[in-house]
């Protein structure tokens, strides 16, 4: 039977509708998971020897930061990995017992490349170790105990998929940890390393994870296997449905129907709240580049490239999905007397809006001094007149539908990457940092801002011409667009 699941598997994959146009992207995702490898070896291997070199412990260091990177798994695990359910529709009429396909679903995610990457840092880590002296099975059985770890984590990212407060709470305990230990107020990891440091002292701790790992495990198959009907856990949960009129905004005109729609998809669909949140957590990016912690991120240009991303995190993340946040009534909607100038007017009011907020709320940057968010009102500018408008034109071209019950590929998905849509997102970060770079080495770096500045007012000031460019685009690829809606992923 395991035999029998694989064989759909491959002929799955390659009798989609969007293998072959998807063939040079599954080319690059392999050359991208190659990259991902090397640079996981080479870490493994010289960590070790990078982190003596700074002056420190290596094998105590490791231990310490553990904890994070765990959690830091867990994180990307909860946005990117995604369960096979839909797979599993097709097997419940048939004559398979419900343990087999759970088994198999179960068993599938164990291979995932989430965990696979991992063996790359750890097992060339362990090996390093060996060599510098440490005792073989102490090392050995280090190693595999960090590794049920990460498939612990697994599991844990399938039980909490769709319980996203519980996710919620976790990344914000660690993170005000994460700042307590950055201002040396309580060090999480003085304890914590003691945990993991005992997998090395006594090889017989791994019973530990094995334990925990069994028991995730345990639960997961129970869970799935509680919920495997077709009517019942796999089934889309319905909402009550709930009235806002949100009538401020009739003084809008046509664009009010629009914006309304658009305030009830963040407020009520849960890809859109993740959408949301990360937005917010855009805001605290800057932190990287402003606070000087990173010597890298200490150049000029970087802090223009900073002030991008904190003003414009709503834009950057939920423009590059328009107009596929609407795919599921797209088609309707086309059939109806709308025209793409209001419909993409509502949604470049949305993020400007949502820039001019985010700004805002940026103004905690001024403890950093008035130069730091200067930098970030005019990133917001430059994002308002250029990038909404870049967005905009990207989203002409990405015929992705999305689900808005799921949070998963909430960065992105890979059948939204193509050369047209690579070419357009370009300029929304090079431009500036190439602008400012130019008033900044010739002029001085006042030049370099108000030189963004200026390019941010002249896209604003020809908004009408850049959308009757964009309008046109949108028409052109209608039909287009609406028969990939219809595709099922």
């Amino acid at each position: 039977m395991i035999k029998q699941f694989i064989t759909l598997e491959w002929k799955a994959f390659f009798r989609s509708s969007s293998f072959s146009s998807n063939l040079a992207l599954k080319i690059l995702m392999i050359f991208g998971a190659i990259y991902f490898i090397g640079t996981f070896i080479l870490l493994g291997i010289g960590s070790y020897f990078l982190i003596e070199k700074a002056g420190l412990e290596p094998f105590p260091t490791i231990n310490q930061f553990i904890i994070y990177y765990l959690v830091f798994d867990l994180f990307i695990r909860f946005f990117f990995q995604k369960m096979p359910s839909l797979t599993i529709r097709p097997f419940l009429n048939q004559n398979i017992k419900k343990n087999k396909i759970v088994h198999y679903t179960l068993n599938k995610t164990i291979l995932s490349f989430f965990n696979f990457i991992h063996w790359f840092f750890f097992i060339p880590f362990t090996i390093v170790l060996i060599k510098e002296g440490f005792p073989p099975l102490n090392s050995l059985f280090w190693g595999l105990s960090i590794l049920l770890l990460i498939y612990c984590n697994n599991f844990i990212a399938i039980l909490i998929d769709k319980k996203d407060i519980v996710f919620y709470i976790v990344a914000a305990i660690f993170g005000v940890l994460g700042i307590l230990q950055y201002y040396a107020v309580f060090d999480i990891t003085q304890y914590t390393n003691l945990f993991f440091e005992n997998f090395y002292n006594y090889p017989y701790t791994i019973l530990i994870p094995l334990f925990i790992l069994s028991t995730l495990y345990y639960f997961t198959f129970k869970f799935f296997k509680s919920n495997l009907y077709l009517d019942a856990g796999l089934s889309v949960k319905q909402d009550d449905a709930t009235t806002e009129n949100f009538t401020w905004l009739d003084q809008l005109g046509s664009l009010a129907t629009f914006l309304k729609n658009d305030i009830r998809l963040l407020k009520r669909n849960k890809r859109a709240k993740s959408t949301l949140l990360m937005s917010v957590m855009f805001l605290f990016y800057g932190l990287l580049f402003f606070t000087k912690s990173i010597e890298a991120y200490d150049a000029p240009v970087w802090k223009i490239f900073a002030g991008i991303f904190v003003s414009g995190g709503f834009l950057l993340n939920f423009g590059q999905f328009v107009p596929s946040w609407d795919s599921s009534y797209y088609p309707l909607m086309m059939t109806q007397n709308i025209t793409y100038r209001d419909y993409l007017s509502s949604k470049w009011w949305l993020m400007v809006i949502a820039t001019v907020i985010s700004t805002l709320l940026a103004s905690f940057y001024l403890y950093f001094g008035w130069e730091v968010y200067l930098a970030i009102v005019v990133g917001a500018i430059f994002n308002i007149g250029v990038s909404s408008h870049l967005v905009l034109l990207g989203g002409a071209y990405i015929k992705t539908p999305i689900d808005l019950t799921s949070n998963k590929n909430a960065f992105g998905d890979k059948k939204s990457f193509n050369i047209k849509t690579l070419l357009i997102s370009l300029p929304k970060l090079a431009l500036p940092m190439i602008v400012y770079a130019i008033g900044h080495y010739t002029l001085g770096w006042q030049y370099g801002y108000l030189f963004v500045a200026i390019t941010g007012i002249l896209g604003f000031t020809f908004k009408n011409k850049v959308f009757e460019l964009i309008e046109s685009i949108y028409k052109k690829e209608k039909y287009a667009t609406i028969e990939a809606y219809k595709q099922k992923k």
